[in-house]
């Protein structure tokens, strides 16, 4: 069935019911692939069991202490953030149950999005506990008052927003993932991690795909959205216990910082989608386009900023350890 849109001021203007079975044929191509591309994978195995043995408490064991730890300090944050942002779980199923349905292809895509990101919780609270990379108490703690808070996304007004927020928002997950891995000093987190992000990117490149058919449907609003979006765009973990001041120690540590979040996340997909080369915009649409392309010149000389205060931040940090040596 083809649903028309609304025309407003000559131009095309879609609901979001409307947009919702317009774009559900390429949902269900894109589901098919992803089942096609996605692995089977354990989380049981990507856990070094062996390492484990009892904590203080009920069972009498050893209390935590951080030289227990294998991973780096900046590993043991940016593994809480992460861990804290995929136990939120249950707020996102909800938001995307709700925005798409639980119907058809949107509600097989959303049920299996959820399944796979379940693993991802599941394996890397096994891996944290078992290798004592991280301190169990102030996890459970902090875990307890994120999820207390719930979560609500910045763009559930809008599917056309949701879309476009998670095309950029998975893939800054993989990133954020696999970087975690790299700096964490353990071989082990680093394998569980990569393994994660392959998983990540998947869900990108299905929302991306939705991302550009959105474009050749409703080119004006989907370029609205993505502006919107940029320009406004927060990780889902922004309201969890001491997060800023554990996003400015992963920038620093060189886990997610602005220069990543333009060059890796945000241009990827802008490229891809070749979003500002599109022509034919009107109106809103064509503002939005010059909107974006200005901002993203600003971020990019803001990140340039942010290199040169870090490098020099590090600097100062080496020699300091240098005269202690």
């Amino acid at each position: 069935m083809t649903l028309a849109p609304t025309r407003r001021h000559g131009q095309a203007v879609w609901s979001d019911s409307r947009l919702l079975y317009a774009l559900e044929e390429v949902v269900e191509v894109e589901l098919n692939r992803h089942l096609k591309a996605a692995k089977e994978w354990m989380p049981h195995e990507y856990v070094p069991w062996s390492d484990g043995r009892n904590f203080d408490g009920v069972m009498g064991g050893e209390a935590w202490a951080p030289e227990q730890s294998k991973v780096s300090d900046v590993g043991r944050i940016a593994l809480v953030v992460n861990l804290l942002t995929e136990d939120n779980l249950p707020s996102y199923h909800h938001e995307i149950a709700t925005l798409f349905g639980r119907d058809g292809a949107w509600g097989t895509w959303v049920h299996r999005w959820t399944a796979e990101e379940g693993r991802h919780g599941i394996v890397m609270r096994d891996y944290l506990l078992t290798s004592r990379a991280v301190d169990p108490v102030e996890l459970e703690r902090f875990r307890m008052a994120h999820m207390s808070e719930g979560f609500e996304s910045d763009n559930n007004h809008s599917m056309l927003h949701s879309i476009a927020y998670v095309a950029f928002q998975e893939l800054a997950t993989r990133i954020s993932h696999r970087n975690t891995g790299h700096h964490s000093g353990d071989p082990v987190c680093d394998r569980m991690l990569a393994r994660i992000a392959t998983d990540e990117n998947l869900h990108m490149v299905f929302y991306r795909n939705l991302l550009a058919k959105a474009f050749e449907l409703a080119p004006d609003q989907t370029m609205c959205a993505v502006r919107d979006v940029v320009v406004g765009f927060r990780m889902p973990g922004h309201g969890m216990p001491g997060f800023e001041r554990a996003a400015a120690q992963m920038a620093i540590g060189g886990i997610y910082n602005l220069r990543i979040h333009h060059d890796d996340v945000l241009q990827p997909v802008l490229r891809f989608l070749k979003v500002l080369e599109i022509s034919g915009l009107t109106g809103d649409g064509l503002k939005a386009q010059e909107e974006l392309g200005l901002y993203m010149g600003g971020l990019d000389t803001q990140a340039t900023k942010f290199d040169e205060r870090r490098e020099a931040m590090l600097a100062r940090r080496a020699a300091r350890a240098a005269e202690r040596v």
